[in-house]
């Protein structure tokens, strides 16, 4: 990243560059940064083309025309799918390309050993947006709230980072409406957090098997309701509570073998600031309890999907058995 902020500020811009990663707001930030360092705003000779019909041969037919009234022909190719299979005849063109035509593309996912990536590695500059980890983010969430004049410390940025989850674009957004709420005001308080900021889905599964843990099954019902409200599909409620199960053993093992934090979170894809909280919810409940309610979510799934329950009904179902 530093090395695509260096071309972009020195203008010693690349032929080809990649953006690619699951961090989707650094990849678009920097998007929208190198097209305006490419083309300015010049749009007659600034192409855009999305999704996996994207055509290389089209690609190529643009490139190979010359720019009207300006130095740069730039193509951006986003979300194609190219670099995982069909980017052969394109990855052979970068080698030869016109000297005008310059591109950008961005991709979520690629595969190494493609051609077009090797191509890319030669020719331009690749540059891959991970998720942030957890000080990266306080210290970018710090950094917005000091250029608001806000002051927010430290332990109120994670309990923010709890309710909202790691997505960058999510937590300008929430970040936006604590602006707002707290416009008459020079502080940011957990208070405000809880009466402004939308949990994740995924933290309000959390809650429910919380209260299934604890048999406290008016609040687990109720927070499924909350979700249908919501317009979450039972199928989706039924995955998330499943994997939430599969979260908790597979947590609930690598405690037992002694593993840190640190380490828990590198087995379970988990961020290090909440290893300590599934730890807490995973000693709530057996092992042999863990692998059962997996097998139900399993089993709730197969009996939605061969019609003999209702999947509204099979989820909450599935609730009530689990916290009775």
């Amino acid at each position: 990243m530093k090395q695509l902020n260096e071309d972009i500020k020195t203008g010693q811009l690349k032929k080809v560059y990649l953006l690619w990663g699951q961090e989707a707001y650094l990849r678009k930030q920097y998007r929208d940064r190198l097209r305006s360092a490419l083309a300015g705003e010049d749009t007659m000779n600034c192409h855009y083309f999305q999704g996996k019909d994207t055509d290389t041969g089209e690609i190529i037919d643009l490139a190979e025309t010359l720019p009207f009234l300006a130095p740069r022909r730039v193509i951006i190719v986003e979300d194609s799918g190219l670099f995982k299979k069909g980017g052969e005849a394109l990855a052979e063109y970068l080698k030869r390309a016109a000297d005008a035509a310059y591109f950008v593309f961005i991709e979520e996912e690629v595969d190494k050993r493609s051609r077009l990536y090797k191509a890319v590695k030669e020719t331009g500059r690749i540059t891959e947006f991970s998720v942030q980890d957890e000080n990266t983010l306080c210290r970018w969430i710090a950094g917005m709230a000091a250029r608001e004049k806000k002051g927010i410390t430290e332990h109120s940025i994670r309990y923010f980072l709890e309710k909202t989850g790691t997505d960058m674009a999510n937590i300008r957004m929430e970040l936006e409406k604590l602006f707002c709420y707290t416009a008459d005001r020079n502080t940011i308080t957990e208070e405000d957090i809880d009466k402004i900021c939308t949990r994740k889905v995924s933290n309000q599964i959390f809650d429910m098997i919380s209260a299934l843990a604890e048999k406290k099954q008016k609040k687990a019902l109720a927070l499924y309701y909350d979700l249908l409200a919501l317009k979450e599909p039972p199928m989706r409620i039924l995955f998330l509570i499943g994997r939430q199960f599969n979260l908790l053993m597979q947590v609930k093992e690598c405690r037992k073998k002694g593993y840190d934090n640190r380490t828990i979170a590198g087995k379970t894809g988990l961020r290090d600031f909440l290893v300590g909280k599934y730890a807490a919810q995973a000693s709530r409940f057996p092992t042999d309890g863990l692998k059962k309610a997996v097998n139900a979510c399993v089993e709730t799934e197969e009996k939605v999907k061969t019609g003999r329950i209702n999947d509204v009904l099979g989820v909450e179902l599935l609730i009530i058995e689990y916290s009775q």
